[in-house]
C-alpha cells in the first residue's frame, strides 16, 4: 500500500532551505531523511553519505553550503547537486544519494513512507 508521510507545510521551509526528518518504514524501523527546497522545489534524500553511510548533517536542518546552492556532508565536505543528489566533489563523486519520492497535497509536504 503506498503511504505518503507529512513532512511540513510548504511555506514552513525557507528557500533556499533544508529540515530533517525522522519517520518510521513499512517494517516499523526508524528512518532518517531530509527535505530541500530550492527554486520552488522540494527534494527528499536519505540522510546517509553515500561514502560512509554517517548522516549529512552537522547541526540540526544544516544540510545546504553558505551559498545554498549545494548539499554538503558534515564529515568530509562532500558536495552534492540538490536538484539531483549526484555527488560533484568528495570521496563520493559520482554516487548519488538515495533520492525518495516527494509530493505536495493541500499545502503540505509529504514523502512516500520508504520500505
Amino acid at each position: 500500500m503506498t503511504r505518503y508521510l507529512d513532512i511540513c507545510g510548504v511555506d514552513d521551509l525557507a528557500e533556499p532551505g533544508a529540515k530533517e526528518f525522522e519517520i518510521e518504514n513499512s517494517r516499523g524501523q526508524k528512518w532518517y531523511g531530509f527535505l530541500v527546497k530550492k527554486d520552488g522545489a522540494f527534494h527528499a534524500y536519505a540522510n546517509a553519505c553515500p561514502h560512509t553511510g554517517a548522516m549529512l548533517n552537522w547541526g540540526p536542518d544544516r544540510f545546504l553550503t553558505r551559498a545554498g546552492d549545494r548539499i554538503m556532508c558534515g564529515v568530509h565536505g562532500a558536495l552534492f547537486e540538490i536538484d539531483t543528489g549526484l555527488c560533484v566533489a568528495g570521496p563520493c563523486q559520482g554516487q548519488s544519494l538515495r533520492d525518495l519520492e516527494v509530493r505536495v497535497e493541500d499545502g503540505r509536504v509529504q514523502v512516500l513512507q520508504p520500505e
